[in-house]
């Protein structure tokens, strides 16, 4: 923890880089990700302080749109598409992640309940050919875009896809490379950046 600490300490001796932050922000990107600590998406991105509008849960969830019932996720969402008015939504899957691995091996999550029901409620089983694949690289890659496609049921999102003014991209990270790659519609794969 020291390591953190010190950083943080070091990080507020610089208030003139800061200090436009408190105008407002305009980020042009929500970027749907895990909460896995492995995943950084400035870091990822080179973003810096206001550039993305971040959503992490585990497995890089969007639960279905639902009126009757809010989510903190829906909530993100729609201020990020409504307020913000961001122009582009990643929705990022990595390797090696821990939620996905556990749908497709049907893992016995009963220990922790709040994340069995999170992913029972929030997601199908992905499909994956080998079901034992530490990366969960095809699983993964197939949630992803499970999940952009669950991002059309909000209302905005639907309406500013509509209107030409919001682009969704479907991102995979490899954890072990660094390596990001994009799902590319014409050839239904995820190719390099």
């Amino acid at each position: 923890m020291q390591p953190l600490i010190d950083n943080a300490r070091s990080f507020g001796q610089r208030p003139e880089e800061f200090a436009p932050l408190a105008l407002g922000q305009s980020p042009q990107v929500l970027f749907i990700t895990c909460s896995d600590s492995r995943v950084v998406p400035a870091l990822i991105t080179g973003a810096r302080p206001g550039q993305l509008f971040e959503l992490r849960t585990a497995g890089h969830i969007v639960p279905p749109h639902t009126a009757d019932r809010p989510t903190s996720e829906a909530a993100t969402i729609e201020y990020a598409v409504s307020v913000l008015g961001v122009q582009d939504i990643v929705v990022c899957g990595h390797s090696h992640c821990g939620a996905v691995g556990a749908l497709v091996r049907g893992d016995d999550l009963d220990a922790v309940p709040a994340v069995r029901d999170w992913l029972a409620h929030a997601a199908e089983d992905p499909k994956a050919a080998d079901r034992q694949d530490p990366a969960v690289a095809e699983a993964v890659q197939n949630h992803v875009l499970t999940q952009v496609l669950r991002l059309r049921s909000y209302p905005c999102v639907e309406r500013r896809l509509t209107e030409g003014r919001l682009a969704l991209h479907a991102w995979y990270y490899e954890v072990h490379t660094g390596a990001v790659r994009e799902h590319r519609a014409a050839t239904d794969t995820f190719e390099a950046l």
